[in-house]
């Protein structure tokens, strides 16, 4: 008779070892196209990738600030005089971190950098973009709205809902019983911390587009101002995961270059996102920083 605790053991062993092959073989067909596409543009290349389409309901997939760490690895033994290409994969995340990982990046490359969004970079990944010289972009690309959310609701709509509150009880007392059970499931400050959520984000992004984008044009505060107002429109957004396409970026003011318009960069480009994309579905990966010299920061989902 057989031990079914070896067998057992073997088929764990078995599997786990071919699960290490994959990994080891996705890692090295990643790499080789990320230094492929490193090599045609000459300049340095930085990929961040989240696993969020994936992989939804795990944690730490958003922009956050252990991330630092992951780029503080991609950036050393880099060539900071050939500036950065910047690949952008991700839902968004954390103000505070992508303000953060911006003053890093600006540190180490100053203003040439470059934004590339083959697919998604959507809220705060919007303002990591916003951060660039200019944005890389193809007809199937997206940016998205940069309104905050505060405790999980958007803060415009919070800040709105208080000025409609505030107007209907004005002019009809009687309205205070319909308004009544909605606002006090607000705790106190909460109004404040949505207005100060909004005036950040807002200036920020626009300090960005000024400084960098648009740094040295005379015109550069109203450009900056027009793309806030449009990036921040939740009455004309509706959703804070709204998907703004290259043309209305584009309209709206932003600099941006089309992936179409050289071939050979669209095929590399997308070869190294499609190899991004296969790795975050067929491992237990669920973020990636990497350079072209193949150093990464990988996150992945502890397996037992």
């Amino acid at each position: 008779m057989p031990n079914w605790n070896d067998v057992l053991n073997d088929i764990v062993k078995r599997q786990q070892d071919h699960s290490l092959r994959t990994q080891l073989a996705l890692d090295d067909v990643r790499r080789e196209h990320l230094s492929n596409l490193q090599k045609h543009t000459g300049r340095n290349v930085i990929a961040y990738y989240s696993g969020f389409l994936s992989k939804p309901n795990i944690n730490q997939t958003e922009i956050n600030d252990e991330d630092k760490n992951g780029f503080m690895m991609a950036v050393h033994r880099l060539d900071r005089k050939l500036g950065l290409d910047l690949i952008i994969h991700t839902p968004g995340g954390d103000i505070a971190a992508a303000e953060s990982l911006v003053n890093y990046l600006h540190q180490m490359f100053g203003t040439d950098i470059r934004a590339i969004v083959p697919q998604i970079a959507m809220s705060a990944g919007t303002m990591l973009a916003c951060s660039c010289k200019t944005i890389v972009m193809g007809a199937h690309s997206n940016l998205g709205p940069i309104d905050p959310w505060v405790r999980g609701v958007p803060a415009l709509v919070v800040v709105s809902e208080f000025k409609k509150a505030f107007r209907e009880i004005k002019k009809d007392a009687d309205k205070v019983a319909v308004w009544a059970p909605i606002i006090t499931q607000y705790r106190p400050t909460f109004l404040s911390q949505c207005e100060h959520a909004i005036i950040w984000s807002r200036n920020f992004v626009a300090q960005q587009l000024k400084d960098t984008m648009f740094a040295g044009e005379p015109d550069a505060p109203l450009k900056a101002k027009k793309i806030v107002n449009r990036l921040s429109n939740y009455n004309q957004n509706r959703t804070h995961s709204r998907h703004i396409h290259i043309d209305e970026c584009i309209a709206m003011g932003l600099k941006v270059g089309r992936i179409e318009m050289n071939n050979d960069f669209q095929d590399l480009l997308l070869t190294v996102h499609h190899c991004y994309m296969h790795t975050m579905m067929n491992s237990p990966a669920f973020k990636i920083i990497e350079n072209h010299l193949g150093t990464a920061f990988v996150k992945r989902i502890q397996q037992q």
